[in-house]
Formats: structure tokens, sequence, C-alpha cells
């Protein structure tokens, strides 16, 4: 695992809040040059400290304005049951985060659907048809209080 300074530490936190900073705004909010600021950029990236760059997209502005929170549970918490659930849930696009978990339910899922009808097709139509589910509980957000992608590192 790669060390990280104060600096390096700044960079992250600049770059998860506007990863389009060209090199030399990064540098001069920094105090420093160009060259140290690109090394340590692609020396995050070799070392997989950052893994991808991404756009974050309004949902409301693509018509997928309703989060589910689904925890489901399986029939079989077998290592091999748990693998397939997981590789199934991957491959459905609604599901945009999947957690295994430890206590009452075995995963928690983060689902975003247009509306009501599009949540029941989801839920009915592709988790409920997957094979060793045994149970969904559903719970709506009506309100989204915080939503970051920043990930803390002080």
């Amino acid at each position: 695992m790669l060390k990280l300074d104060a600096i390096d530490l700044r960079l992250l936190e600049l770059l998860q809040n506007d990863s389009k900073l060209n090199i030399k705004e990064v540098a001069a909010q920094l105090n420093m040059t160009k060259t140290p600021i690109y090394e340590r950029i692609k020396r995050y990236e070799r070392e997989g400290i950052i893994e991808k760059y991404v756009a974050i997209v309004n949902r409301e502005a693509v018509s997928r304005s309703m989060i589910v929170f689904c925890s489901v549970s399986l029939e079989s918490q077998k290592l091999d049951e748990i693998k397939k659930f997981s590789d199934a849930i991957r491959k459905i696009p609604e599901v945009m985060e999947c957690y295994l978990m430890g206590g009452v339910n075995d995963f928690l899922l983060k689902v975003a659907v247009s509306d009501l009808n599009a949540y029941h097709q989801f839920s009915s139509g592709k988790l409920a048809a997957l094979p060793n589910v045994g149970q969904i509980k559903s719970t709506f957000v009506l309100n989204e209080i915080k939503r970051s992608t920043v990930f803390p590192l002080s």
C-alpha cells in the first residue's frame, strides 16, 4: 500500500471534487509545479488509488428520479449461492450499488428507477426472479439529504 503524505491527500481531495481540473490549476492550488503533480496523479493511477474518472449524471434529468434501497435475504447462504447472486446483480443496470451484509439481511442494494411501476417491474420481474432469493424488503427515498462520491481522506 502506498503511503500518502499531506500533499497526496490534498491532491486526491481536489481531484475527487473536480476531476476535470487541469494540472496547471491543481499545481497552482497546491503551490507546486506541474511536473510533480502530473507524476503523483500517474502514480495514483498505476497503484489503483484512482480507479477511474466518471461523469456524475443528474438522475432527475434522465428520468431516474426514484431511489429504492432493497434488503435481500437469500434462501441459502452457501458461498456458491452468494457468488451466483452477486454475479447476477452485477448485470442488472438498475442496481447502482450492492453490498454483502452481516446481520439480518444478506444484501443491500441501491436501485434507481423512473417511478413506482418501474420499481414493481424491477423487483418482481428481475430481482425476485433470481434463483435463491428468499425475501425482499424495500425502502423508498422520500428526500435526498446528502449524496457524495467523495471518499473522506482526513
